[in-house]
């Protein structure tokens, strides 16, 4: 990712967003504070992303990150690449790249989501726990 991808890659941030909390994360402020976390995430080389034609096609960040464990989130694949197995290759291609860093890559996601823990088991990927989110207003 460059910084000059920016806008594309935050639009596929945000239609991630929605999409999994149900909230636009540029209320409260304009998505002056999103912009900047996301901005943060490719300026420290944690964003990763495949465009076609211009556009965002697959997207996922590591976001919190340890001495030994890297954790992959904001996996994302446009709805009209989805059923191609580009979130599978995506997320393998980072869990590699973790591994080549010496880190243990790690993510979690939501039980109801059959679609992606079945892509995240064909990745490498299993089941170690269970915890949950919890949102405050």
């Amino acid at each position: 990712m460059r910084a000059e991808e920016l806008d594309e890659y935050l639009n596929a941030s945000i239609q991630m967003f929605i999409g999994e909390m149900g909230v636009d994360p540029r209320n409260g402020d304009g998505g002056r504070g999103y912009r900047r976390r996301v901005a943060g995430l490719i300026e420290a080389g944690r964003a990763w992303a495949r465009f076609e034609d211009g556009r965002v096609i697959f997207k996922a960040e590591i976001g919190s990150q340890s001495r030994s464990v890297s954790q992959i989130q904001g996996v994302w694949v446009d709805p009209e690449f989805r059923g191609r197995g580009l979130g599978t290759a995506g997320v393998a291609a980072i869990a590699a790249a973790v591994h080549r860093s010496g880190r243990i890559p790690s993510l979690y996601v939501n039980s109801f989501n059959e679609v992606a823990r079945a892509s995240y088991a064909k990745a490498g990927f299993s089941r170690i726990g269970t915890f949950a989110t919890v949102l405050v207003s």
